[in-house]
């Protein structure tokens, strides 16, 4: 069977690669695109969109909880985990076979099977109905990535739990441990005990969601465990024995070890690279710890070739992938693309309360030599918060103190990772202190305490 023959090929339809493809075919280019499993990858499929589905039913549980509070009673209160579940799962669906039509939309051919590299400039496609053999001078790898699994601590599917186990629960667990609480593992934990798990976080680092402010992450723990979540820092999960209905769940700390028992583990202790079966080493594609070594336009230094998105390390976000896909469609049509800069890339986590940051953290700032100036605001002093009934959390900012460059913005409460974005912007317009006090910000609005955080950094907080 002859060639079939393309500009661009990209292998991965997930939120980076499919998002290449579009940029790509808008610019003229014939593209072709990959995907093994599902339009959309983990993204749609198996990762940010069902689990915001699974915790927005969490949410409206909780807020269930709270009628009384704002006036409404509620009789009968209960779940069903099945039709929580075919929720979250009908919306993933429907965003899925939306990928489908901007496919058709833009013209990219879509090959459902698994891609080998024999060679530089060629792609080999097994799927159903046999073997297709592409080429294209641009190939841009987006496979993506899937959870690490530590040895003694692999999942099962029964006991022990991924996040695509976890999406979609045989049962609603009792007496829940999650390993590892970092946005995955948070967002779990958040979701099961919100609607009644007792839920166990163990995490090996000194403080939950560790990549977060040293501030955000106290709070956050406080508030996790107001809840009723059990936090456990500084901790290892050694081995699990597994019997019938139960684990028992062996944990170091600096104590000693001691054993726990729980009906389900939900293990999210980071992600492994999809770099296998590929062909990568053969074309001298370099490999540091199951990522793609690329420089800042995601060249991987064979001519033609192109990793993006989670394969291509972290920050390991979504929209991060979707960005990078951008870039390197522009690239190959002969723009002049800016490269992403990852500390202007936002990390949301969707856990109650949200939790959102860009650039650095106050110890970050200091440990890179800046002299700084740092404003917070609490929700208790935003009128719009209080009227929604969520007083809870605080915004904290971090300035330059010799250029007023906004160095860091970091985030706790109600709908934070919709806040964020306005940072994002600043830093982006490099926008100093000066710039951020000046603008208008909208009353009653959550956003009016972003206005408020930057005057307390220097001095002239208003409603605090």
């Amino acid at each position: 069977m002859a060639a079939q023959n393309f500009d661009v090929i990209v292998i991965g339809a997930g939120p980076g690669g499919y998002v290449a493809a579009i940029r790509a075919s808008q610019l003229g280019l014939k593209v072709a695109i990959i995907e093994r499993e599902n339009l959309g990858g983990i993204c749609l499929n198996w990762g940010c969109i069902p689990t915001k589905a699974l915790l927005r039913s969490a949410e409206v549980f909780h807020l269930m909880h709270r009628a009384k509070e704002f006036g409404l009673s509620v009789t009968g209160l209960d779940f069903d985990l099945n039709a929580v579940v075919a929720r979250s799962r009908g919306v993933a669906k429907q965003l899925s076979g939306g990928i489908g039509h901007l496919m058709k939309k833009n013209k990219v051919t879509v090959f459902m099977g698994a891609a080998t590299l024999p060679k530089a400039g060629t792609v080999t496609v097994k799927t159903d109905k046999g073997t297709d053999e592409l080429t294209a001078k641009s190939i841009i790898l987006a496979t993506g990535a899937r959870a690490r699994e530590l040895p003694g601590l692999e999942a099962d599917g029964d006991l022990v739990w991924t996040y695509r186990h976890a999406l979609q629960p045989k049962r609603m667990p009792k007496k829940l441990l999650v390993i590892g609480s970092g946005a995955i593992g948070i967002e779990f934990a958040s979701f099961f005990n919100t609607l009644g798990a007792d839920t166990t976080v163990v995490e090996v680092m000194d403080r939950v969601l560790p990549v977060e402010d040293a501030e955000v992450s106290a709070f956050a723990k406080k508030a996790f465990v107001k809840q009723g979540m059990k936090i456990l820092e500084n901790t290892t999960v050694k081995k699990l024995d597994r019997s019938p209905g139960k684990v028992v769940a062996h944990l170091e700390d600096a104590k000693g070890t001691t054993t726990q028992e729980f009906d389900t583990v939900i293990s999210a202790v980071g992600i492994i690279g999809n770099i296998e079966n590929l062909g990568l080493e053969a074309l001298g594609v370099k490999i540091d710890r199951t990522h793609v070594v690329t420089d800042e336009f995601c060249r991987t230094g064979v001519s033609g070739l192109y990793a993006i998105g989670d394969i291509a390390g972290a920050p390991w976000l979504a929209h991060k992938a979707s960005h990078e896909g951008v870039m390197v469609a522009e690239l190959i049509a002969g723009k002049h693309p800016h490269p992403i800069k990852p500390n202007s890339i936002a990390g949301c986590t969707y856990c109650y309360p949200q939790v959102a940051s860009v650039g650095l953290t106050e110890a970050k700032a200091k440990e890179a030599g800046f002299e700084i100036k740092v404003g917070r605001f609490p929700f208790i002093g935003n009128g719009k918060a209080i009227a929604l009934g969520e007083a809870e959390g605080f915004i904290k900012t971090i300035f330059d103190a010799k250029t007023g460059e906004m160095l860091g913005a970091h985030m706790i409460g109600a709908e934070v990772t919709e806040l964020i974005q306005g940072y994002v912007v600043a830093r982006g317009l490099e926008s100093t202190e000066e710039d951020l006090m000046n603008t208008v910000f909208p009353h009653p609005t959550l956003s009016e305490m972003m206005h408020e955080s930057v005057l307390d950094a220097y001095g002239r907080a208003l409603h605090m």
